[in-house]
């Protein structure tokens, strides 16, 4: 039984898949239909040309039982498992047309979700004993923001607010445009209880002052951006755990550690999705002459 997160439902993943060969395919696979004769049957098996932590597992098993029903499948790997060079992750067997078809968006997704468990993973364990959470962040690709997502929980990390709805964040640009932090997070009380919102309200502050002013309004997490590491220990100090604290702001494999150390609850980074690199995946057929 397939497990997703649960931003994550059938109807979500079949638009994704019907758009997605729409884009691919178009009016047919031309290649595939022209030489391989419609009733053939193949195996082909995923090769692992990387190293790091898999994921796409359960995506292309969904992906191929949603286009055929009878593909044998034999996965060798999960989502979430330490991969290495010349590893294989699974086995499938069935017409060989409909697997061409399906090769481009099961390789696409894997590459792109194992790129990003891994580089999830590395900034986990590069804070492995403090007490920081590593978040991810909305800086995703258009139309592909719950596969990033899920390959950041896959790969160790946590999820911050999915989009605009789930979570109100007031970021600088917010506090500019209304006038002040203040005036901010008492417009969003007023906004979310004549709407019947429970959400969480989470304050950029840029200084120590801002903070100050955030504990004062009343928030639940207050953003701590591009803080040097002595400011954020102050700030750490200050809010002294009356509210969740989260470090924002260039953050990087480097740099990670040493603000971890600073105490804060949350380090988010949109480096985790989007300067993950592709990982080395290939499906190649099984074929003995």
């Amino acid at each position: 039984m397939n497990t997703f997160p649960p931003y994550i439902t059938p109807e979500k993943l079949d638009h994704f898949i019907e758009q997605a060969f729409a884009e691919d395919v178009g009016d047919g696979d031309h290649s595939s239909l022209a030489i391989v004769p419609k009733d053939a049957v193949q195996t082909a098996v995923l090769k692992v040309k990387d190293n790091g932590i898999i994921a796409g597992i359960e995506l292309a098993k969904y992906i191929f039982e949603k286009v055929d029903p009878t593909f044998e499948l034999e996965f060798l790997v999960e989502d979430g498992q330490q991969v290495q060079f010349g590893n294989e992750a699974f086995r499938i067997t069935g017409k060989a047309q409909r697997i061409l078809t399906c090769e481009r968006l099961v390789l696409n997704c894997m590459q792109r979700m194992s790129g990003i468990a891994t580089y999830a993973n590395e900034m986990m364990q590069l804070v492995k004993g403090t007490k920081a959470k590593i978040l991810d962040t909305r800086k995703t690709t258009p139309n592909f923001r719950m596969f990033e997502k899920w390959a950041v929980k896959i790969g160790g990390a946590e999820n911050h607010r999915f989009g605009l709805f789930d979570m109100v964040m007031l970021k600088d640009n917010h506090v500019d445009f209304c006038g002040s932090i203040t005036k901010a997070v008492q417009q969003t009380k007023s906004y979310l209880a004549q709407n019947h919102l429970d959400l969480k309200i989470e304050v950029e502050t840029r200084n120590l002052a801002e903070v100050e002013e955030a504990l004062a309004v009343g928030v639940d997490i207050i953003m701590l951006d591009n803080f040097s590491l002595e400011e954020m220990a102050k700030a750490v100090k200050l809010i002294d755990h009356r509210v969740k604290t989260e470090a924002s702001g260039s953050i990087t494999k480097e740099t990670v550690r040493s603000i971890a150390e600073t105490g804060v609850d949350y380090i988010s980074s949109g480096a985790i999705i989007h300067s993950a690199r592709n990982f080395d995946l290939s499906l190649k057929a099984n074929v003995i002459y």
